[in-house]
């Protein structure tokens, strides 16, 4: 009895599957040895059985023809997703335990796939797959795949009563997620991913690191951006944070008043650098004092009452517990972010921190954060949220692999303190070795950037491009060219060095070339 071509192709792309499913990330030798002619179509991937799951669906998609769920029009040229090459789009459902409900999402390129697997990671509370990242891994023809973390709705609320769902939305559901699209991209392709990568920024960037940390064998590169590596005490420090802002009736700073505190920090430190462009080179260097902006007469947009002088001040100071004085955090700003204040220090308090308080601490929807004790309080969310951060500093296993994590955090960061990654990289140096630094972590600070993006700073950089090119030569760039682009048109490129060097003017050219600039110590 003869065998179909195609049953012979999801038999032969299922055992690949099986066989990469068991293999380490960095060494398919064994399971590479079953490959052969055959791989999958992409509807009969339908019929593979996943270990604590279910393909819920496989179709091709044709040339520039994808819409994201729930997005109005139909897809064209104008669209984002218009250019997009036809690829083979797979849904499943993850159910680790009874009171899982995890979804992802696999992206596999139907011709000139790069032969590599690109996750993408999630930003604050997740809730949904991100269609925008998958859309531009695979333009640059990579496989790649995306998770909702575990639930489909917007903030905390799933957590309240569902340890479980915590753990998935945690860590769980992007292991679980890799697990699964290797087993796809096997027997879709009957080979192996050649390099497995993470690329994510935020809450995508606390993804990555606890990958590093958790599952080392998962991914061979990592790309982690404004990383908030000790999640549960951010969410604390924030709600504390406002709370100092409006401490008293007359200490909120409104936000008509941020653009003459940012022009006052600007004259106070932009030329520190040896050059005045609008952006702070080196905040942690500044020693700006919003006390210059003290009213002499009647308050107004361009100068501070005595309360809010103190306000400023206190936004660049650590944070502290106001009934023990306890330092809570380093400082969560630095000269230079004052145009987005307005998120951690406006009317009111962060939503993603408030929100874990009410649904994973208090298990109250109605929670009021004017009660909160941060000597308490804060302590509980790090005991019952403890899976938001990477367990250790040693990375070790993950680098003893030819692992690479890339950091990267922009220094005007609006929502996660950069010193968040500038204590994790010294922690992981401490913990695992300097001779890392360079050979398998890196951090890059990114002048005027805010979070992941944005603000006055060359923000855009081809974080993709360096990774690739550190595992090709085994070392980390010495400098990445970033630009900044202002109505279209870059006005302005800079290289992005390794910290702790910083940019320096050579003396000559237009300073808004990188090419003037030179990776130097500070």
């Amino acid at each position: 009895m003869s065998v179909s071509s195609n049953t012979m192709r999801v038999a032969t792309g299922l055992l690949v599957a099986v066989a990469i499913a068991g293999a380490s990330a960095l060494d398919f030798g064994s399971a590479r040895s079953v490959v052969d002619a055959f791989s999958a179509t992409c509807d009969s991937l339908t019929t593979l059985t996943l270990a604590n799951g279910r393909i819920t669906s496989a179709s091709l998609v044709s040339l520039g023809s994808f819409t994201p769920p729930g997005a109005a029009g139909r897809a064209g040229a104008s669209s984002p997703y218009g250019a997009l090459p036809s690829f083979c789009r797979v849904a499943a459902t993850l159910t680790p335990t009874a009171d899982s409900d995890i979804k992802i999402e696999v992206w596999l390129p139907a011709s000139d796939w790069n032969g590599k697997l690109q996750a993408v990671g999630n930003g604050g509370w997740a809730g949904t797959i991100s269609y925008g990242a998958l859309a531009s891994a695979l333009a640059q023809g990579y496989a790649t795949v995306s998770t909702d973390t575990g639930h489909s709705t917007p903030g905390a609320a799933f957590a309240m009563n569902h340890p479980e769902k915590m753990v998935d939305y945690a860590h769980r559901a992007v292991h679980e997620m890799t697990v699964q699209a290797k087993v796809l991209v096997a027997a879709f392709y009957g080979s192996a991913p050649k390099l497995s990568m993470w690329n994510g920024c935020s809450t995508g960037g606390r993804q990555g690191v606890i990958e590093a940390s958790t599952y080392p064998a998962d991914y061979d590169a990592i790309i982690a951006g404004a990383t908030p590596v000790t999640t549960p005490r951010l969410h604390g420090v924030r709600l504390q944070f406002n709370r100092m802002v409006h401490r008293t009736a007359d200490s909120y700073i409104p936000p008509d008043k941020y653009p003459a505190i940012h022009e006052a920090a600007l004259q106070a430190c932009d030329g520190l650098d040896g050059v005045k462009d609008g952006v702070i080179d080196s905040p942690n260097q500044c020693t700006f004092d919003p006390k210059v902006l003290a009213c002499s007469g009647a308050d107004q947009p361009t100068c501070l009452t005595p309360a809010q002088v103190e306000t400023a001040r206190a936004m660049y100071g650590p944070v502290k517990d106001p009934k023990t004085g306890a330092t809570l955090s380093f400082p969560m700003y630095h000269p230079g972010s004052e145009l987005g204040w307005a998120t951690l220090a406006g009317p009111q308090p962060y939503a993603i921190a408030l929100e874990a308080f009410r649904y994973v601490v208090f298990n109250d929807p109605a929670w009021d954060p004017v009660s909160m004790n941060p000597t308490t309080d804060i302590p509980r969310l790090e005991h019952q949220a403890a899976g938001l951060e990477p367990p250790s500093a040693d990375l070790k296993p993950f680098f003893s692999r030819g692992g690479k994590l890339l950091l990267y955090h922009g220094w005007a960061d609006q929502q996660v303190a950069p010193l968040n990654s500038i204590t994790y990289f010294g922690d992981v140096l401490k913990a695992s070795g300097k001779s890392a630094a360079g050979k398998s972590i890196a951090l890059y600070l990114v002048p005027g950037m805010g979070h992941c993006q944005g603000g006055a700073g060359t923000d855009s950089f081809d974080r993709v491009a360096a990774i690739e090119e550190w595992i090709r030569t085994g070392t980390a760039p010495a400098q990445i060219i970033a630009s900044h682009r202002a109505g279209g048109t870059t006005d302005r490129t800079r290289p992005l060095c390794q910290y702790p060097m910083v940019a320096k003017y050579t003396g000559s050219g237009s300073t808004d070339d990188a090419a003037n600039f030179a990776c130097a110590a500070r």
